[in-house]
Order: C-alpha cells, then structure tokens, then sequence
C-alpha cells in the first residue's frame, strides 16, 4: 500500500493502529544503524532511505529526478515491508542475511528479491535487521549499483 503523504511524521500517522507500533520499531533500528549519508525521506509512497542528489546527482536510472533509492519500510494491507537494494545487489549479502536470519528466527523466511514480509512482529529480528543497514555504505552501495544494476 501506499500513501500518498509527504512527511515520514505524515506517513506514520496514517499506518494502521495495529501496524505503528511495529514500523516505528524497525524506523528507531534503522535510523540507528544507518550508515551516513544516506536521507529519508518518503519515496513511492513509503518511508525510503536513498542516496540524496547531492552526493549522487545522477539520481535512479529509472527516474533521475528521483534520487536514489536503498531501503523502504512500509506498512501493506497483509504485512509489514522492508526492502533492501543490497539484498537484491549483493549475492554474498544475501546468503549472510539469509542464514543469519534462520539462526536468529525459526519461522521460514518471506522474502521476493529485496523485500522481506513480515506478518508478525514475533517474526522482525529487529537486531538482525539493524546489522543488515549497517553493513553498506553510501559508496558501497553507489558502487554496486553501477556495477550491477544502472548497466
């Protein structure tokens, strides 16, 4: 789902009762594990962390004007999403988020190519989630996209 707000304090305000408590948990992990540089800001309807034009002016190949994206967080009708680029980037990643999380959590993963579902807050390694922002910087994360994803 999403909102069409122009603030993250806009967007929070309208997440489901049931659901504000949960995004706004993994928003305090992520922002305290943000790497710097990074910005949120609302893009396409969620809370996005992205690449602000300033450091990157180039901005998304698919959009320029919009500056590039990283992470997401979202509150969808079924789940609560966060997406990661570096997951979807990055094999070597992905093959550590993948088996820390079925250390850390005994339910199988539900996960499409950057997004992670998570139904339950029982199921959110809010810890895990935290080292994953943590774990690639704005120039890593530039440096990946233009080897991988904007050719």
């Amino acid at each position: 789902m999403q909102y069409n707000v122009n603030s993250v304090k806009e967007y929070l305000s309208v997440v489901p009762e049931e659901k504000q408590k949960i995004v706004e948990r993994l928003r305090a992990v992520i922002l305290d594990n943000l790497p710097e540089g990074f910005e949120e800001t609302i893009q396409y309807g969620m809370i996005g962390y992205v690449v602000p034009h300033q450091t990157y002016p180039s901005g998304y190949h698919c959009k320029p004007s919009d500056p590039l994206p990283f992470m997401a967080l979202a509150s969808q009708k079924n789940h609560i999403g966060f997406y990661h680029m570096g997951l979807y980037a990055d094999k070597n990643l992905l093959d550590w988020f993948t088996k820390e999380y079925s250390l850390t959590i005994k339910t199988k993963l539900d996960m499409g190519k950057s997004c992670i579902r998570f139904k339950k807050e029982e199921q959110i390694p809010f810890r895990l989630i935290g080292e994953l922002v943590s774990k690639m910087n704005v120039n890593e994360w530039i440096q990946l996209y233009e080897e991988n994803i904007k050719s």
